[in-house]
């Protein structure tokens, strides 16, 4: 099922306690590109093809990481591409990352799981896979 773009950014809005809907877009997008490049082969395709299309070539077409992240890196990568402190980086994290988890399947989650480094679950609002 595809999440329409509505819906996903009333999700995030309200997840991160976004006064406007413009911050939670910026939000899904910052975070999605982060995401999708520390992802690889059908992982980051089948995860954009449960998303908004318009998200699509901010999982995919953006260049793959150089190296992993642990999730303190990952918040402050967010947090320097929109230029925001380390707490409204987490925000944006765990709002959009709990909201893809929703649209994931559990399989797909654990996928995209275990190609970041431990400790990212929490992330998402999960456990980290056994």
């Amino acid at each position: 099922m595809n999440e329409s773009v509505e819906v996903l950014l009333d999700r995030v809005q309200e997840r991160g306690g976004y006064k406007i809907r413009r911050e939670a877009a910026g939000a899904v997008r910052c975070v999605l590109e982060v995401l999708g490049a520390h992802l690889v082969g059908d992982d980051r395709t089948d995860l954009a093809r449960l998303l908004p299309h318009q998200y699509e070539p901010l999982l995919t077409e953006g260049p793959s990481a150089s190296e992993p992240l642990t999730p303190a890196a990952f918040i402050a990568a967010v947090g320097a591409r929109v230029d925001v402190d380390a707490g409204q980086a987490r925000r944006a994290v765990t709002s959009v990352l709990a909201t893809v988890a929703e649209v994931a399947d559990d399989a797909l989650l654990r996928r995209i799981l275990t190609q970041l480094p431990p400790g990212h679950a929490g992330l998402f609002g999960r456990t980290d896979p056994t």
